[in-house]
């Protein structure tokens, strides 16, 4: 009975000895590739930890991340394996927050992750890591397919062990600051689909080896600084579908090859330096939808049979730099069902092609800086097209109501035009407006009142016209409103103050505008640039100077303002533009201007967008670009206007043409970015302070028509920018200085009427350059004795000469006779 019970027993006992015997594979990561993990995490984490700014909560995905568990159940990580689970993909993509005070992050915490030899995909992308790409890891990681680095701060090369990643398919390096050439070596990567390398600081040529991508698909090096034409080989890629190389310095030919990629839907060549003209094969890519040529070198004839292209939607041709010439007799019958439409500066004449209007699904036209004339067609008016730009032609009468019943309308730009009549009532209907640009029309009357029911509107420009009326729209209920221009027309009464509080850019100039300054603009709590200047406005300026901390641009030149200038200037900490001139201020200048912070401070461009320049977006592969007005300046003794372009690159100081007394402010000194200082044509007196040698960017500096007495300083020697230099109508004496910028200023209307100014720049010697007395001596003493042997010479002789003419005129030749 033991024996039958212990039998079994036995077998179950060998049984689970058998089963423990059979090696079980393992289900999580290998410890390697944890610790690889972990390290990474170290890294990353510490790199925060001297942060004010630090926060746990910030890593809370990573909570995951720890030595008990099992890698391939973590954030970011996917594992793949029957037997033996292995990383094999990384999506670590925006994983470094950004914090108010940046931390600055470097590459070489990516160290730990070359370790990981079984990936195959890696995305490390938004994350802002600086420093150069680790150059030995990526030689570790053979199996990887995908690379996805994109909007990081790398810089330095591309490292040429990338390139030997033979199973790579898929590569973003874009929005990087990636420098120097690219390597003929990046024609190893055959198996490449896609190659991303855009937005970055490439130079050099594309490398004739880029041919052996046969099997790349997408393709885009925009937005570099490539040179060079497009390499021959660039037809072996049959399988190309989208190509950008715009926004680059690409010159020569387009390859006529470009017309073999058969499978190409979108070529993207705009913004370069081509020459020649489009060529013919381009008509043979018969999926193309995308064809960007704009802002070339271009010339002759544009191809009608690209009109024939059936899949084409978007066309973008013609703009700066191309001298392309439109047939406008060929007759058009297009194939094409486009949907944005951009042909400026292409030489259309006439009206409005008519032709246009079978293009139904037409959502963006752009006809601007043609030729063309006549009327608004009612066809156009009648689409429900979204953008029309037709600016800069001589189209004339007036805007069709039908226009404005639009329900898709968000842009309408017909600025610099002939159009005239009164604007129609039911402006407001098209309340999906965000763009409006009517200057440099004809247009009268008053400002419909409906236009405040547009509150999609951020861009309102009515400037240049012949509008009129002391009745204005209410605008305060629009939230998005950022741009109002209503600058050089005929609108009088009180300046109005019915403008939404995100507003940022008021130009009001160039009216019948009068009474005081309204103390409520001071609620436009966004504001930045704020121009009245040539109306009628009145008034204490000290009581009514607009305390907004954000304005970066004051200008109330040639108004009735009386009053002084507020100790309070100072609270305009954003002031980088501040013009005053041609009014009645009184009292000093007083010395907290020189504490304003963004004179002191090198102007430079807004590395988030130009406010006065404004880039909208609304389509993937294209932008619409509108040039604000120039602001005019009183800029090296004549008015000019500076482009918006690059308005923010300058700062200004005019006070010039008040009542000011009172000495300069040394201070004034300490606005080093000032570009132009002018205080000329006031009663200031005193010295010219030393402290301007410390204005080192000013290129225009005029004091003149004052009553400033003194040396002109030394220190002006140190102005390298300086090129005008105005003091005439002054009490100055001595010399001018010498070095530097001075050595150029020889004009002699800037040094005129002083009280006894002397240089080499106005040829006047002053008297410390005359020769020493010692030097002169011994010539004082050669000129004495010349002096008396002239005398001992000439008195004999005259006095013979005089006895002789005597006796000449007495006839004594009668009395040698009598002898």
């Amino acid at each position: 009975m033991a024996t039958a019970i212990a039998t079994p027993l036995l077998l179950l006992l060998i049984f689970f000895i058998f089963i423990n015997s059979i090696p079980i594979p393992s289900l999580s990561c290998p410890l390697h590739q944890k610790q690889s993990l972990l390290r990474f995490k170290n890294n990353l984490i510490t790199s925060f930890h001297s942060n004010s700014s630090f926060n746990s909560e910030y890593f809370k995905p990573f909570d995951s991340w720890n030595a008990n568990s099992d890698c391939c159940s973590w954030e970011y990580v996917y594992c793949t394996g029957n037997t033996t689970r292995t990383v094999t993909e990384l999506y670590l993509y925006a994983i470094v927050p950004q914090l108010v005070n940046p931390v600055l992050v470097f590459s070489h915490i990516l160290t730990p992750l070359f370790h990981i030899r079984s990936l195959k995909l890696l995305d490390i992308s938004m994350n802002g890591l600086v420093g150069e790409m680790p150059i030995d890891g990526f030689r570790n990681l053979t199996q990887l397919v995908h690379l996805y680095m994109m909007q990081n701060n790398f810089n330095g090369s591309i490292p040429p062990q990338l390139f030997e990643l033979e199973s790579l398919r898929v590569l973003d390096l874009s929005f990087n600051n990636l420098q120097g050439v690219l390597s003929p070596k990046v024609g190893n990567l055959r198996n490449l689909i896609s190659l991303n390398l855009s937005a970055n600081s490439l130079t050099g040529n594309i490398p004739e080896e880029i041919g052996n991508l046969t099997k790349l698909r997408e393709f885009s090096l925009r937005n570099n600084q490539l040179s060079g034409g497009i390499p021959p080989s660039i037809a072996n890629m049959k399988e190309l579908e989208t190509l950008y190389f715009s926004e680059n310095s690409f010159s020569l030919h387009i390859p006529t090859g470009l017309g073999r990629l058969h499978n190409m839907n979108t070529l993207d060549l705009g913004d370069n330096r081509f020459v020649g003209s489009i060529p013919s094969s381009i008509q043979n890519l018969s999926k193309l939808e995308t064809l960007l040529l704009q802002n070339n070198n271009l010339r002759g004839e544009i191809p009608t049979r690209l009109f024939e292209i059936k899949t084409l939607k978007s066309l973008f041709i013609g703009g700066k730099g191309n001298n392309l010439i439109w047939s406008n007799t060929t007759r058009i019958v297009p194939r094409c069902r486009l949907v944005q439409m951009s042909m400026p500066s292409c030489g259309i004449s006439g009206e409005i092609p008519i032709w246009i209007s079978s293009q139904i699904d037409l959502e963006f036209l752009d006809l601007s800086r043609n030729q063309l004339e006549g009327r608004f067609p009612d066809w156009l008016a009648n689409m429900e097209i979204e953008s029309i730009v037709l600016s800069d032609n001589k189209l004339t009468g007036s805007i069709p109501s039908q226009v404005f019943k639009s329900i898709s309308l968000m842009v309408l730009d017909v600025s610099q035009n002939g159009f005239s009549g009164e604007l129609p009532q039911n402006i407001g209907n098209a309340n999906g407006t965000e763009i409006l640009m009517l200057s440099g029309n004809n247009f009268l009357g008053q400002i419909p009142m409906s236009i405040s029911n547009m509150r999609s509107l951020w861009l309102l420009d009515l400037s240049r016209n012949r509008f009129s009326g002391d009745n204005f729209p209410n605008l305060r209920d629009n939230l998005v409103l950022s741009y109002l221009d209503l600058s050089y027309n005929e609108f009088s009464g009180n300046i109005p103050v019915a403008f939404p509080t995100k507003l940022q850019n008021l130009f009001l100039g160039r009216n019948k505008f009068s009474g005081n300054l309204p103390w409520n603009l001071t609620k436009l709590v966004n504001l930045e640039h704020l121009d009245l200047h040539n109306n009628d406005i009145t008034g204490n300026f000290q009581d009514t100077l607009p305390q907004i901390p954000t304005l970066q641009v004051l200008n109330l030149r040639n108004n009735s303002l009386e009053g002084f200038i507020p100790r309070t200037i100072s609270n305009l900490t954003s002031l980088r533009i501040l013009d005053l001139s041609r009014n009645n201020l009184t009292g000093s200048i007083p010395q907290e201007i020189g504490n304003l912070a963004r004179m002191i401070e090198a102007p430079h461009m807004s590395t988030s967008g130009y406010v006065f320049t404004i880039y909208m977006s609304i389509y993937e592969d294209s932008k619409i670009v509108f040039d604000i007005q120039d602001l005019i300046v009183n800029w090296k003794s004549s008015f000019r206007g500076l482009s918006s372009r690059t308005l923010g690159i300058y700062s200004f100081l005019d006070l010039s043409d008040n009542k000011f007394s009172g000495e300069v402010p040394p201070p004034l000194g300490n606005l080093k970015g000032l570009k132009a200082l002018n205080i000329s044509h006031n009663n200031i007196s005193g010295h010219i302070p030393v402290s301007f040698g410390n204005l080192k960017g000013v290129e225009s500096l005029d004091l003149s028509h004052n009553k400033i007495s003194g040396l002109i300083p030394q220190s002006l020697a140190k102005l390298d920018e300086l090129t005008v230099l105005d003091v005439s109508n002054n009490k100055l004496r001595g010399k001018i200085p010498l070095g530097g910028q001075m050595n150029t200023m020889n004009e002699l209307k800037y040094f005129a009427n002083n009280s006894g100014l002397c240089g080499m720049q106005i040829r006047i010697t002053c008297p410390e350059d005359v020769p020493p007395r010692e030097g002169r001596e011994e010539d004082d003493e050669q000129q004495l004795w010349i002096l008396w042997e002239g005398t001992w010479v000439g008195f004999p002789l005259g006095f013979f000469s005089s006895i002789l003419i005597m006796a000449y005129c007495l006839n004594f030749l009668q009395l040698f006779r009598f002898w």
